[in-house]
Protein backbone atom coordinates (compact mmCIF):
# COMPACT_ATOMS: atom_id res chain seq x y z
CA UNK A 1 0.00 0.00 0.00
CA UNK A 2 0.92 3.30 -0.68
CA UNK A 3 1.93 5.31 2.03
CA UNK A 4 -0.57 8.89 1.58
CA UNK A 5 1.56 11.08 3.59
CA UNK A 6 0.63 14.06 4.29
CA UNK A 7 4.06 16.48 5.51
CA UNK A 8 3.91 18.30 8.37
CA UNK A 9 3.19 22.35 7.40
CA UNK A 10 2.25 25.53 9.36
CA UNK A 11 0.53 28.86 8.69
CA UNK A 12 1.99 30.31 5.41
CA UNK A 13 2.98 27.38 4.45
CA UNK A 14 2.54 26.71 0.30
CA UNK A 15 1.17 22.84 -0.03
CA UNK A 16 0.63 20.83 -2.96
CA UNK A 17 -2.15 18.59 -2.46
CA UNK A 18 -3.16 15.73 -5.05
CA UNK A 19 -6.41 13.26 -4.50
CA UNK A 20 -7.07 10.07 -6.29
CA UNK A 21 -10.33 7.89 -6.93
CA UNK A 22 -10.21 4.56 -5.60
CA UNK A 23 -8.61 2.04 -7.29
CA UNK A 24 -8.36 4.65 -10.15
CA UNK A 25 -11.94 4.69 -10.62
CA UNK A 26 -13.03 8.34 -12.44
CA UNK A 27 -13.89 10.89 -9.65
CA UNK A 28 -16.16 12.80 -11.97
CA UNK A 29 -18.21 11.30 -14.90
CA UNK A 30 -19.60 14.44 -16.92
CA UNK A 31 -19.46 18.32 -17.33
CA UNK A 32 -21.67 18.56 -14.75
CA UNK A 33 -19.79 16.77 -12.28
CA UNK A 34 -16.94 18.95 -12.92
CA UNK A 35 -18.36 22.26 -12.71
CA UNK A 36 -19.34 20.79 -9.37
CA UNK A 37 -16.15 20.72 -8.25
CA UNK A 38 -15.30 23.80 -9.79
CA UNK A 39 -18.25 25.24 -7.71
CA UNK A 40 -17.17 23.25 -4.47
CA UNK A 41 -13.83 24.88 -4.83
CA UNK A 42 -15.40 28.42 -4.29
CA UNK A 43 -18.24 27.77 -2.20
CA UNK A 44 -16.79 24.96 0.71
CA UNK A 45 -13.55 27.02 1.09
CA UNK A 46 -14.93 29.61 3.11
CA UNK A 47 -14.91 29.83 7.18
CA UNK A 48 -19.34 29.45 6.87
CA UNK A 49 -21.10 26.81 5.03
CA UNK A 50 -24.59 25.39 5.07
CA UNK A 51 -25.24 21.62 4.96
CA UNK A 52 -27.80 22.65 2.50
CA UNK A 53 -25.27 24.46 0.14
CA UNK A 54 -26.07 22.90 -2.76
CA UNK A 55 -30.01 23.18 -2.45
CA UNK A 56 -29.31 26.91 -1.21
CA UNK A 57 -27.44 27.65 -4.74
CA UNK A 58 -29.05 25.87 -6.98
CA UNK A 59 -30.56 28.32 -8.93
CA UNK A 60 -28.01 30.92 -8.66
CA UNK A 61 -25.25 31.58 -11.00
CA UNK A 62 -22.31 29.36 -10.85
CA UNK A 63 -20.02 31.09 -8.07
CA UNK A 64 -22.59 33.16 -6.25
CA UNK A 65 -23.45 33.04 -2.48
CA UNK A 66 -27.20 33.39 -1.18
CA UNK A 67 -27.21 36.95 -0.07
CA UNK A 68 -28.20 35.60 3.85
CA UNK A 69 -24.93 34.10 4.21
CA UNK A 70 -22.13 35.70 5.58
CA UNK A 71 -19.31 37.68 4.26
CA UNK A 72 -16.83 35.02 2.76
CA UNK A 73 -13.55 34.48 4.56
CA UNK A 74 -11.84 31.46 2.69
CA UNK A 75 -10.37 29.18 5.11
CA UNK A 76 -7.19 28.74 2.49
CA UNK A 77 -5.84 30.48 -1.09
CA UNK A 78 -5.72 28.48 -3.75
CA UNK A 79 -3.41 29.08 -6.45
CA UNK A 80 -3.19 26.45 -9.39
CA UNK A 81 -5.26 23.98 -9.98
CA UNK A 82 -6.47 21.34 -12.46
CA UNK A 83 -9.61 18.31 -12.13
CA UNK A 84 -8.79 15.22 -14.26
CA UNK A 85 -10.85 12.52 -14.82
CA UNK A 86 -9.12 10.13 -11.91
CA UNK A 87 -7.64 12.90 -9.63
CA UNK A 88 -7.06 16.77 -9.05
CA UNK A 89 -3.87 18.78 -8.14
CA UNK A 90 -4.30 21.51 -5.98
CA UNK A 91 -1.77 24.60 -4.98
CA UNK A 92 -2.80 25.85 -1.53
CA UNK A 93 -1.48 28.56 0.92
CA UNK A 94 -2.62 27.81 4.41
CA UNK A 95 -4.07 31.27 5.52
CA UNK A 96 -5.02 30.00 8.91
CA UNK A 97 -4.01 27.18 10.76
CA UNK A 98 -6.20 23.77 9.94
CA UNK A 99 -7.40 25.23 6.97
CA UNK A 100 -6.50 23.43 4.47
CA UNK A 101 -7.29 20.25 6.11
CA UNK A 102 -10.32 21.38 6.92
CA UNK A 103 -11.23 22.51 3.22
CA UNK A 104 -10.10 19.19 2.00
CA UNK A 105 -12.43 17.58 4.35
CA UNK A 106 -14.96 19.50 3.09
CA UNK A 107 -14.63 19.53 -0.45
CA UNK A 108 -13.75 15.25 -0.55
CA UNK A 109 -16.76 14.75 1.94
CA UNK A 110 -19.00 16.85 -0.02
CA UNK A 111 -18.04 15.20 -3.49
CA UNK A 112 -18.26 11.49 -2.51
CA UNK A 113 -21.52 12.22 -0.99
CA UNK A 114 -22.76 13.90 -4.63
CA UNK A 115 -20.98 10.93 -6.69
CA UNK A 116 -22.88 8.56 -4.36
CA UNK A 117 -26.81 10.27 -4.56
CA UNK A 118 -26.26 10.78 -8.33
CA UNK A 119 -24.87 7.29 -9.37
CA UNK A 120 -26.45 5.27 -5.91
CA UNK A 121 -22.83 4.32 -4.88
CA UNK A 122 -21.85 4.14 -1.60
CA UNK A 123 -18.45 4.81 0.32
CA UNK A 124 -15.78 7.31 -0.42
CA UNK A 125 -14.55 7.39 -3.68
CA UNK A 126 -11.11 8.35 -2.84
CA UNK A 127 -8.10 6.46 -2.32
CA UNK A 128 -7.26 7.07 1.25
CA UNK A 129 -6.29 10.58 2.78
CA UNK A 130 -4.81 13.00 0.35
CA UNK A 131 -1.09 13.68 -0.07
CA UNK A 132 0.35 16.92 0.53
CA UNK A 133 3.63 18.24 0.22
CA UNK A 134 5.37 21.52 0.56
CA UNK A 135 6.73 24.01 -1.61
CA UNK A 136 9.87 25.23 -0.36
CA UNK A 137 12.21 26.22 -3.59
CA UNK A 138 11.42 28.61 -6.26
CA UNK A 139 12.38 25.87 -8.60
CA UNK A 140 9.77 23.67 -7.43
CA UNK A 141 7.18 26.36 -7.36
CA UNK A 142 7.87 27.09 -11.26
CA UNK A 143 7.44 23.66 -12.14
CA UNK A 144 4.28 22.54 -10.09
CA UNK A 145 3.09 25.94 -12.09
CA UNK A 146 3.82 23.81 -15.93
CA UNK A 147 2.95 20.67 -14.09
CA UNK A 148 -0.51 21.60 -12.51
CA UNK A 149 -1.51 23.74 -15.56
CA UNK A 150 0.05 22.80 -18.64
CA UNK A 151 1.48 19.12 -18.27
CA UNK A 152 -1.69 17.43 -17.03
CA UNK A 153 -4.41 19.50 -19.15
CA UNK A 154 -2.16 19.12 -22.13
CA UNK A 155 -2.56 15.18 -21.10
CA UNK A 156 -6.17 15.46 -21.73
CA UNK A 157 -5.80 16.31 -25.17
CA UNK A 158 -6.72 13.77 -27.70
CA UNK A 159 -3.69 11.46 -28.35
CA UNK A 160 -2.19 12.79 -25.10
CA UNK A 161 1.20 14.27 -24.38
CA UNK A 162 2.94 12.78 -27.63
CA UNK A 163 0.18 14.51 -29.68
CA UNK A 164 -0.09 17.50 -27.84
CA UNK A 165 3.90 17.96 -28.42
CA UNK A 166 3.26 17.18 -32.11
CA UNK A 167 0.35 19.33 -33.02
CA UNK A 168 1.66 22.19 -30.50
CA UNK A 169 -0.17 24.88 -31.53
CA UNK A 170 -3.52 23.26 -31.51
CA UNK A 171 -3.07 21.41 -28.32
CA UNK A 172 -2.25 25.24 -26.74
CA UNK A 173 -5.06 26.63 -28.24
CA UNK A 174 -7.35 23.75 -26.99
CA UNK A 175 -5.56 23.97 -23.40
CA UNK A 176 -6.39 27.83 -22.93
CA UNK A 177 -9.97 26.42 -23.77
CA UNK A 178 -10.32 23.64 -20.79
CA UNK A 179 -12.41 25.29 -18.14
CA UNK A 180 -11.57 23.29 -15.14
CA UNK A 181 -8.09 24.23 -14.41
CA UNK A 182 -6.50 27.68 -13.38
CA UNK A 183 -4.73 28.11 -16.57
CA UNK A 184 -6.48 30.54 -18.57
CA UNK A 185 -6.40 32.46 -15.16
CA UNK A 186 -2.99 33.19 -15.72
CA UNK A 187 -2.01 32.80 -19.45
CA UNK A 188 -5.53 34.83 -20.68
CA UNK A 189 -5.84 36.72 -17.64
CA UNK A 190 -9.47 35.80 -16.94
CA UNK A 191 -10.36 36.99 -13.16
CA UNK A 192 -11.09 33.53 -11.58
CA UNK A 193 -13.25 33.56 -8.00
CA UNK A 194 -11.61 30.38 -7.37
CA UNK A 195 -8.21 31.75 -7.61
CA UNK A 196 -6.35 33.93 -5.13
CA UNK A 197 -2.74 34.64 -6.19
CA UNK A 198 -1.27 35.55 -3.04
CA UNK A 199 1.89 38.08 -3.88
CA UNK A 200 1.40 37.35 -7.46
CA UNK A 201 3.82 34.30 -7.36
CA UNK A 202 2.04 32.10 -10.03
CA UNK A 203 1.07 35.09 -11.73
CA UNK A 204 5.07 36.16 -11.83
CA UNK A 205 6.00 32.49 -13.00
CA UNK A 206 3.41 32.19 -16.10
CA UNK A 207 4.20 35.61 -16.91
CA UNK A 208 7.44 33.62 -18.59
CA UNK A 209 6.09 30.46 -19.87
CA UNK A 210 4.62 32.02 -22.86
CA UNK A 211 3.52 28.84 -25.60
CA UNK A 212 7.15 28.75 -26.89
CA UNK A 213 8.79 28.06 -23.45
CA UNK A 214 5.69 25.63 -22.53
CA UNK A 215 6.82 23.68 -25.44
CA UNK A 216 9.80 23.59 -24.83
CA UNK A 217 8.80 22.30 -20.79
CA UNK A 218 6.80 20.27 -22.40
CA UNK A 219 9.39 18.52 -24.91
CA UNK A 220 12.47 18.12 -21.90
CA UNK A 221 9.19 16.46 -20.00
CA UNK A 222 8.62 13.97 -22.12
CA UNK A 223 12.09 13.22 -22.64
CA UNK A 224 13.20 13.25 -18.79
CA UNK A 225 16.02 15.75 -20.02
CA UNK A 226 14.73 17.72 -16.87
CA UNK A 227 16.46 16.95 -13.45
CA UNK A 228 14.61 19.52 -11.39
CA UNK A 229 11.75 16.68 -12.16
CA UNK A 230 12.96 15.30 -8.50
CA UNK A 231 11.74 12.34 -6.30
CA UNK A 232 8.98 14.93 -4.47
CA UNK A 233 7.06 15.51 -7.92
CA UNK A 234 7.40 11.51 -8.69
CA UNK A 235 6.23 11.01 -5.58
CA UNK A 236 2.77 12.56 -6.27
CA UNK A 237 2.03 10.87 -9.70
CA UNK A 238 2.60 7.63 -8.36
CA UNK A 239 -0.69 5.07 -8.96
Amino acid sequence: MIDMRVEPFSEGSFVHVIKRGSRGMDIVLDKSDKWQFAKSLYILNDSYTDENWRRDTADLPMFTRPADWPERNPLTDILAWTLMPNHFHILLHERKEGGISKFMQRLCGSMSMNFNTKYNSKGSIFQGSYKARVVDEDSYMRHLAFYIHIKNVLELYTGGLERALSDFDNAWDWALKYPFSGLSTYIKRVNSPIINDVDGLMENIHSHINKQEAYEMLRAYIAKQDDVWSDRLQELTLE
